[in-house]
């Protein structure tokens, strides 16, 4: 690799590793399984060395190969037959431990979206682009996600 690509590659590691790795997290709920997709992801950055149109396409095409990873990893025979351990959500300030463990909790679809929109600031219609569906069946996904972060958060704030 010459030093111009890895000061290129060093600079999108940088810039978008926390992101890949808080999506592959919120898919697969494992730290350690996340930081290994993370991992995949930016290897398949250097082994198949994407030419990004701008910075839009670089990071919608490293969400779009992270959520791809998050889904092989939790249909993979080896995730179906073995029992992860706990996650610890220590490392969250203590005010979005219960937050993440609501996220947590709902259906993958309603937590990509979830993610997409409040995490990384995408419109409906930029996550059904990314997504590969209907910006219709995305509202809805985040509305249904809303609904149910809003049920079962709603004991800590109403109080």
């Amino acid at each position: 690799m010459e030093q111009k690509e890895q000061a290129e590659f060093t600079e999108l590691l940088q810039k978008y590793s926390s992101m890949v790795l808080r999506i592959a997290f919120s898919n697969v709920k494992n730290l350690q399984d996340a930081q290994d997709i993370a991992q995949e992801v930016f290897i398949s950055v250097l082994t198949k060395r994407p030419q990004f149109d701008s910075e839009e396409h670089e990071k919608a095409w490293l969400i779009r190969v992270t959520i791809n990873r998050c889904k092989n990893h939790v249909k993979s025979f080896w995730n179906r037959h073995t029992e992860g351990l706990s996650e610890d959500l220590s490392y969250l300030p203590e005010e979005e431990t219960g937050v993440m463990q609501a996220v947590l909790a709902l259906p993958q679809n309603y937590r990509n979206v979830i993610h997409l929109h409040y995490y990384e600031g995408y419109s409906i219609n930029e996550i059904a682009e990314l997504l590969h569906k209907k910006p219709a069946t995305v509202g809805t996904w985040l509305a249904r996600g809303r609904a149910a972060l809003k049920k079962s958060l709603k004991g800590g704030f109403d109080e």
